[in-house]
C-alpha cells in the first residue's frame, strides 16, 4: 500500500501535465473590442503575457453584436477551445447557454456570477478601488467638489459610484460629490462625446477632479479634463498614460491577470468552477500610481492612501458594497 502512494502521486502529475499540453484557450472580448483602452485590453494585456509566458496561443473573438457574443462562445466550444474566458457581465446569458449546450468545456466569466458546474466567476471589489480614488481625489480637490461619470446605468455602475463619494466623504465630510450615468444601454460605454458633455457640465459647477467608470466613454471625459485644466481618474487598466499631467490616478481592476490565471490554472490541473472575489487584500483592484502622474501626488497623499488602504484591508474600514442591498449608504 505504501507503495502505491507515490505511484498515484506520479499518475496524477503525470495528467497534469498532459493536461498542460492539450489546453486551448480563448477568449471572446464584449463588443468593444479588445482595443478599448479600458477593460476589454486589460484582459488583451493578459491573455498576451500568458502567450509569452507559455508559448500557448488563445484564440480570441470580437462580437461586434449579441448575436455575435452566443455564435463565438458556441464555435470555440465546437472547436474545443477550453476555458474559454467571457469578459464582461453582459454575456452572462450567452455563458450560461454556451456552458448548458456543451457541458465538458470550462468557462470563466468576468465580472458576474453564472452558477453552472462548468463556469468559474470572477467578480471584483470595484467599490474599495473607488473608495480609494474618491479619498484622492477629495485630497487633490481645492473646491471640495468632485464629479463621477458612470456608463451604463445598472447596480455595478452604481457600485463604483457609491464607493467613490463614500471615499471622498470619509476624506473630507464637507465634500461634493456630483454623478451622472450617460444611458441605459450597452452603449454608454462607447459614447466619449456624451461623456465628455456630462464630465464638462460637472466642471462647470466647480468640480476639479471627475472619475469615470465608463469603459470607451472614458476617453470623452478624460479629453474634457484636459481642455478645461482640470483632473479625471481612469478606470479598469491603469489608463495614467492617456493624459498625463491630466489623470490623477486611475482604479485598477486586475481583469488581466484574472484571465491570465484561470488559463494558469486549466495548465496546472487546477482550474475550479467556482466563484472567486477579487477585492484590495487580494490584489484585484488598487490605485496607480507611476510616472504619468507622480508630479500630482503629494508625499503626504501618497502617506494617506497607504493609511486607507491598511484600514479596509484590516477591516477597520468598511467600504460598502451597493450590490448588497441596492443602496449608496455608509
Amino acid at each position: 500500500m505504501k507503495r502505491f502512494i507515490p505511484v498515484v502521486a506520479v499518475a496524477g502529475l503525470m495528467l497534469s501535465n498532459a493536461m498542460a499540453a492539450d489546453i486551448s484557450p480563448a477568449v471572446v472580448y464584449d463588443k468593444a473590442g479588445k482595443n478599448d483602452k479600458s477593460f476589454n485590453e486589460a484582459v488583451y494585456h493578459g491573455i498576451t503575457k500568458f502567450t509569452k509566458d507559455t508559448g500557448i496561443k488563445v484564440r480570441e473573438v470580437e462580437p461586434t453584436n449579441e448575436a455575435q457574443v452566443g455564435q463565438g462562445l458556441s464555435k470555440l466550444a465546437k472547436r474545443k477551445s477550453s476555458p474559454i474566458v467571457g469578459v464582461g457581465f453582459s454575456m452572462a446569458s450567452a455563458v450560461e447557454k454556451a456552458a448548458t449546450e456543451y457541458p465538458e468545456t470550462k468557462f470563466t466569466i468576468i465580472d458576474m456570477v453564472v452558477g453552472l458546474p462548468n463556469v468559474q466567476s470572477i467578480v471584483f471589489a470595484e467599490h474599495e478601488g473607488s473608495f480609494l480614488v474618491g479619498a484622492l481625489a477629495a485630497m487633490k480637490s481645492t473646491t471640495a467638489k468632485v464629479g463621477f461619470v458612470g456608463g451604463m446605468d445598472i447596480p455595478l455602475i452604481r457600485k463604483f459610484s457609491c464607493g467613490y463619494e463614500q471615499g471622498a466623504k470619509y476624506q473630507n465630510k464637507d465634500i461634493e460629490v456630483m454623478s451622472n450615468m450617460i444611458g441605459s444601454t450597452g452603449a454608454a460605454f462607447n459614447n466619449p462625446s456624451k461623456g465628455g458633455e456630462l464630465a464638462k457640465s460637472q466642471f462647470e459647477k466647480g468640480a476639479d477632479v471627475v472619475f469615470s467608470a465608463a469603459g470607451g466613454s472614458g476617453a470623452g471625459v478624460y479629453q474634457a479634463a484636459k481642455d478645461l485644466g482640470k483632473y479625471a481618474i481612469g478606470v479598469d487598466s491603469n489608463q495614467n498614460h492617456l493624459q498625463p499631467g491630466t489623470m490623477l490616478t486611475s482604479m485598477v481592476k486586475r481583469v488581466g491577470e484574472a484571465a491570465y490565471v484561470s488559463f494558469s490554472e486549466a495548465k496546472e490541473g487546477t482550474w475550479k468552477s467556482e466563484i472567486k472575489v477579487m477585492d484590495l487584500k487580494a490584489g484585484g483592484v488598487d490605485w496607480a500610481l507611476d510616472d504619468n502622474n507622480r508630479d500630482l501626488v503629494t508625499p503626504d497623499m501618497e502617506k494617506r492612501m497607504g493609511e486607507l488602504k491598511a484600514l479596509i484591508i484590516s477591516g477597520h474600514i468598511k467600504v460598502h458594497d451597493y450590490m448588497s442591498d441596492k443602496k449608496c449608504e455608509y
